[in-house]
């Protein structure tokens, strides 16, 4: 009897331990869990991929089908939560990470350990990208990172290299950045090397790596928050021509900005020319717009007699002031 009641108690004992007790789990603040039941992920009933708007936004006709996920439940943080034996619970981080470009999960000693990925751009130059990329789980597709394909990470960094070296090879500056250089020094040449625009536009190229890899959500489950390419370093040799040519460029463009400013000042001081001298203009021709209008007021006020007087008076005020002066007479008045 007592080795009867002992079997019952530590059967009780042990089916508290592992599945009563062993079944309390908490979900810390960044990550969320999934529970599967019997191996079947819990769903939400007529929810995929392609109910969220700016997930299926992101994806072709052709891959709506292929990337059509179910919605998941997700357990947010908190807890003490509850599982029976036949239910298994899967946490995931969602905190924000970061990974060089150059990292590959499956080979960590290519390339070069990690540190520089190689790409070729339009004009068949070989380069070295250094850089970044920031990463997360999103908790809006958990099905695609925990069941849809059996290593994410590998298969984000294959997609971002891909998309990255394709716009390495045919990446083009701007027009509207380039338009006005280009029209200013004639170096249209020299702002095409390839090398030169990317460095001068990484920015650009940053904005357009996150919009292109937006679908990685929609895909994979791993959203880019940020992609940082911050350095472009092509061979030595290469570096040694692009120095010469930046270095001509920046010379000719110095040269052409004095030009510029020299032509800017005279232009600055003829228009200051033309002001002071149209201001004289207007001083010698004010008094004798106010001759005129008296003058009218004057024949308005006593008609041709009075302006014979006053021009009597102004001619007599001339002689008067004058040292001496010559008075015409006629042959007749002469004899």
């Amino acid at each position: 009897m007592s080795v009867l009641l002992g079997v019952v108690v530590g059967f009780m004992a042990w089916f508290l331990v592992n599945y009563l007790i062993a079944g309390l789990y908490t979900v810390d603040q960044n990550e969320r869990a999934v529970k599967t039941v019997f191996g079947r992920a819990q769903r939400i009933a007529g929810k995929t991929t392609l109910s969220d708007p700016e997930l299926a936004a992101t994806l072709s006709e052709e891959e709506r089908k292929r990337y059509d996920y179910p919605q998941l439940r997700v357990i947010p943080p908190g807890g003490p939560y509850f599982k029976l034996p036949w239910e298994r619970v899967y946490k995931i981080s969602v905190a924000t990470q970061s990974v060089n470009i150059a990292m590959d999960p499956e080979s960590p000693g290519a390339n070069k350990g990690g540190t520089i990925l190689e790409a070729v751009t339009k004009d068949q130059l070989n380069t070295g990208l250094t850089g970044q990329i920031r990463y997360r789980v999103s908790e809006r597709n958990l099905y695609a990172y925990l069941f849809g394909i059996k290593n994410p990470i590998v298969h984000v960094m294959g997609y971002f290299v891909s998309v990255l070296r394709e716009k390495i090879a045919t990446f083009e500056a701007p027009k509207n950045e380039l338009a006005p250089q280009t029209q200013a020094t004639g170096l249209s040449d020299v702002s095409g090397v390839s090398i030169n625009d990317i460095r001068k536009n990484l920015r650009s190229l940053n904005d357009d790596m996150d919009r292109d890899c937006k679908s990685s959500m929609a895909r994979y489950g791993i959203a880019l928050d940020a992609s940082l390419i911050t350095g472009i370093d092509p061979p030595n040799d290469v570096e040694s021509a692009l120095a010469a040519i930046n270095t001509a460029h920046n010379q000719v463009s110095s040269e052409i900005s004095l030009a510029q400013a020299s032509a800017d000042q005279k232009i600055v001081q003829s228009k200051r020319a033309v002001e002071i001298e149209t201001l004289k203009a207007q001083a010698e021709v004010e008094p004798l717009t106010a001759m005129a209008k008296q003058l009218i007021d004057l024949k308005a006020a006593g008609g041709e007699t009075a302006l014979i007087a006053y021009l009597r008076n102004v001619r007599l005020s001339l002689f008067k002031q004058a040292k001496q002066y010559v008075l015409e007479t006629s042959r007749r008045e002469g004899r």
